[in-house]
């Protein structure tokens, strides 16, 4: 006789590595690729529409991000986990880093979470994504590669009934040596807001894995945020994808010449 369903286990990857021996120098992030949440938690008593809307996941961006990889000939790593779960781009001891209250959504399954829970959900996406991070790069600096390290994400139009302008922004702190070229580039585009540090900067918290593993390094680093309307279709996804190859193989970053162009 089987096992009853309470007593079986899922078993998947936390963690999607791509091209781990790509020639690029580029390591790229994306830490809210996914709004998969492990069966164990059921949907964290949340919708499927609430689910597949932005507090969930970053919607576009795990679609930019494998585009600049494929023409980049870059490493991508992706978180596959629901950042409801556990966002993987907050402190360990972050109060966000598993929110009761998502934007103006209360997200049940995490209400009143222990500190046995809370070890719970860090080690099923947090400590994976981050333990692979910092593997991919130890392993890169070791064969004496050149790397720098990008995160891409995506926002929403409007932040708790305020519109945001920006089509895109760049997030950095002191280090501007990805930043700036990033932001003289798509200062070029015609009819594109950019924000510099907009809609975030690093004081909200959001650039926990830029900080641990590229500025305890050295390493140049950025953080690409594309409003989300921008990317909700193929087309749109590819337009962003192409943009930020152009900008980032004219800075050096792309293994061979050509290869990013659409």
């Amino acid at each position: 006789m089987g096992a009853a369903p309470s007593q079986l286990a899922e078993t998947f990857d936390p963690v999607r590595l791509s091209g781990r021996s790509a020639p690029g120098p580029l390591v790229l992030l994306c830490e809210h690729a996914s709004n998969r949440v492990p069966a164990e938690l059921a949907g964290l008593g949340l919708s499927a529409d609430i689910l597949q809307s932005h507090i969930a996941w970053d919607p576009g961006a795990a679609a930019v991000a494998r585009a600049m990889a494929a023409r980049l000939d870059a490493a991508l790593i992706e978180s596959t986990v629901s950042r409801l779960v556990a966002d993987c781009n907050r402190l360990p001891d972050a109060a966000d880093l598993v929110p009761e209250i998502s934007e103006t959504t209360p997200v049940p399954g995490n209400r009143g979470l222990d500190a046995r829970g809370r070890a719970r959900r860090i080690a099923m996406a947090h400590a994976p994504f981050h333990a692979a991070v910092a593997g991919l790069i130890e392993e890169r600096l070791a064969a004496g590669r050149t790397i720098a390290v990008v995160s891409v994400h995506s926002f929403t139009p409007v932040y708790r009934g305020v519109a945001r302008p920006w089509h895109v922004g760049i997030v950095h702190d002191a280090d501007r040596r990805m930043a700036q070229p990033m932001l003289a580039g798509l200062g070029r585009l015609p009819n594109v807001a950019v924000g510099d540090n907009r809609p975030y900067a690093p004081p909200d918290g959001v650039y926990y894995s830029l900080a641990r593993h590229a500025g305890t390094r050295n390493l140049p680093c950025a953080m690409i945020e594309i409003r989300n309307d921008e990317i909700a279709t193929e087309e749109g996804q590819r337009l962003w994808a192409g943009r930020f190859c152009d900008i980032l193989a004219g800075m050096g970053y792309a293994a061979r010449k050509g290869a990013y162009r659409q």
